[in-house]
C-alpha cells in the first residue's frame, strides 16, 4: 500500500542550538524538517520549499515571524504557521491568530505540547490539501460533463468548438447572430465550461431599458445621485464578481453608455452613477448583438474602440434556415422539456408537420420554433402534431421563386444555376443527398457547386 509522503516543516529562527535541537525532535517524530536560520534565510524557503507547516520564532533581526506569517499566507493560505515567542501574552497571542497564525506558542514549551500542535496542524494541512484536489476534481468533471447545447448541424458544432476553445480563457468574447438564434444559449455555454462556472451568469438586455436606468443598473449608483435613489447600490458588474456578465444587444446603447463600457473593459473598474470613486470589478464580459457593429461603426452610432474591445474572440451564431438540419432534434427537446414542466405525455410532430417546420424560412429563428412547439402543443388533443396545429404563416409558406424580381431582366447562367440549385435544396428541406438526386449530379459535384456560391456545402 502507498503511503503518503512526511510532512515537510521549515523551521525558523535565529538561535543555532535550537534550530538543531528542533530538527532532531522533528526528524525522530515522523516529520522532514528544514532549518532556516534567521527569519531572510526563513523568507527565501517559504517560496522554494513550498513546506507542509511552517514553525517560526517572532523576535528576530531584518525578517520577524510575522514578516514569515505574511509571506506564508500570500504564497499558499491553507499552510499552516505556528508562531514561538519567549515574550507572549495574550494580547500578542490573539494578534497572531488574528493575522491567520494556526497556533502561538510560549517558550520553553514541553516537546509533546509542541507535537501534538505540529500533528494538528499536519491534519489540517491534509484536509485543505484534499479538499482543494476534491473541488479541482469536481469542476473537471462538471467541466467534462456539461452539456452542449443541441445540434448536430456543421456551422453550429463550429460555434460550440470556438465556444469551448475560448471558456478557459479570460477574453472577452462578443456573440453576433440574428435575434433568437440563440446567443445567450451559447454565453452560458462558455460561462459553464469556464473556471468561473461556481460564480453568477448574469445578464442584461441593454436595448431594454432607457439610457439613466441602464447605467444604474450596469455601474450602480450612490444615494441621492436621482431621485428615487435613497440608498447606496451595486450594480450588475459588481453583482457579477466571479462570475460572467453578458451584456445582450449591445449595439443599442448610447455613445455615452459605450464610453462608461469603454472604460470598464479598459481598466477592469466602474464608477457608480454620481460617485467619484472607481470600484475594481471581477467578472468576465461576454457581448452579443443582432446588429453589424461595424456598419454601426461607419454611421458613427458605435464606437470603434469599443468594438476592438469588445471583439477578442467574435462568434457568428448561424440563422435556423441554415440548420434545417437541426429542426429536429430541436423539437424533440423542446416537446420533451415542456412534456416534463407539465407532467404531460410528451407530443410528436407527424412526417408532415416536420417537414413544414424545415422547410419555414424563420425569421424569427430558435425562439419563433419554440413558440410555434407551443402553440402547437396547446392546439394538439393527441399525441400526434399535426400540419393543422401549426401557424399559418408556416403551413402557408411557398418555396422562393427561382429568381428574384429585384433581379437582372438577362440574368446569367450561373446566376440563374445557383438560383434553381437554391431552389430544390429548400425544397428537399436542406437534403443535400436528395437535392443532388434531383438535380441529377453526384452530391460531390453539389457540394463544389454550393463552395463556389459562397453557400455552407
Amino acid at each position: 500500500m502507498h503511503q503518503p509522503p512526511l510532512p515537510t516543516v521549515l523551521v525558523v529562527d535565529d538561535e543555532q542550538s535550537i534550530l538543531e535541537s528542533l530538527g532532531i525532535l522533528l526528524r525522530n517524530a515522523g516529520f522532514v524538517p528544514h532549518l532556516a536560520h534567521g527569519g531572510k534565510a526563513g523568507l527565501a524557503q517559504v517560496a522554494a520549499l513550498s513546506p507542509d507547516i511552517i514553525l517560526t520564532d517572532v523576535r528576530m533581526p531584518q525578517v520577524s515571524g510575522v514578516d514569515i506569517l505574511d509571506a506564508a499566507k500570500a504564497h499558499d493560505a491553507d499552510t499552516p504557521v505556528i508562531l514561538m515567542t519567549a515574550q507572549a501574552s495574550l494580547e500578542t497571542a490573539m494578534q497572531a491568530v488574528n493575522a491567520g497564525a494556526f497556533y502561538y506558542i510560549q517558550k520553553p514549551f514541553r516537546n509533546d505540547d509542541l507535537l501534538a500542535i505540529l500533528r494538528r496542524a499536519a491534519e489540517h494541512r491534509r484536509l485543505r490539501v484534499e479538499n482543494r484536489s476534491l473541488k479541482r476534481e469536481i469542476h473537471r468533471r462538471d467541466h467534462a460533463s456539461t452539456a452542449a447545447p443541441i445540434g448536430q448541424n456543421r456551422k453550429w458544432l463550429e460555434v460550440l468548438r470556438l465556444a469551448a476553445a475560448v471558456a478557459p480563457t479570460e477574453s472577452t468574447v462578443l456573440v453576433m447572430g440574428e435575434s433568437g438564434t440563440g446567443k445567450e444559449v451559447v454565453a452560458r455555454y462558455i460561462h459553464e465550461l469556464s473556471a468561473r462556472n461556481s460564480g453568477s451568469f448574469l445578464s442584461i438586455n441593454c436595448g431594454a431599458l432607457p439610457e439613466g436606468l441602464l447605467e444604474s443598473e450596469l455601474f450602480g449608483h450612490q444615494r441621492g445621485a436621482f431621485t428615487g435613489a435613497v440608498k447606496d447600490r451595486d450594480g450588475l458588474f459588481t453583482a457579477a464578481a466571479g462570475g460572467t456578465f453578458f451584456l445582450d444587444e449591445i449595439g443599442e446603447t448610447t455613445p455615452a453608455t459605450q464610453v462608461k463600457l469603454l472604460r470598464v473593459l479598459q481598466h477592469r473598474e466602474v464608477i457608480p452613477v454620481g460617485a467619484t470613486q472607481a470600484v475594481p470589478i471581477d467578472t468576465r464580459v461576454i457581448a452579443a448583438t443582432n446588429r453589424d457593429l461595424e456598419e454601426e461603426i461607419r454611421r458613427g452610432t458605435f464606437r470603434r474602440d469599443l468594438f476592438y474591445r469588445l471583439n477578442v474572440i467574435a462568434i457568428h451564431v448561424p440563422p435556423l434556415r441554415e440548420r434545417a438540419d437541426d429542426i429536429p432534434l430541436l423539437s424533440d427537446a423542446f416537446l420533451a422539456r415542456r412534456a416534463e414542466s407539465r407532467q404531460e405525455p410528451v407530443k410528436h410532430l407527424s412526417a408532415e408537420a416536420l417537414a413544414l417546420l424545415q422547410r419555414y424560412r424563420w425569421p424569427g429563428n430558435v425562439r419563433e420554433l419554440e413558440n410555434a412547439l407551443e402553440r402547437a402543443v396547446i392546439l394538439t388533443t393527441g399525441d400526434v402534431i399535426d400540419v393543422a396545429a401549426l401557424p399559418e404563416r408556416i403551413t402557408e409558406a411557398t418555396p422562393e421563386s427561382l429568381l428574384s424580381d429585384r433581379g437582372s431582366a438577362n440574368p446569367s447562367l450561373e446566376t440563374i444555376e445557383r438560383a434553381y440549385i437554391m431552389w430544390v435544396l429548400q425544397a428537399e428541406h436542406g437534403n443535400k443527398t436528395r437535392a443532388a438526386e434531383v438535380l441529377g449530379i453526384d452530391p460531390s459535384t453539389l457540394h463544389r457547386k454550393l463552395s463556389r456560391f459562397g453557400v455552407d456545402g
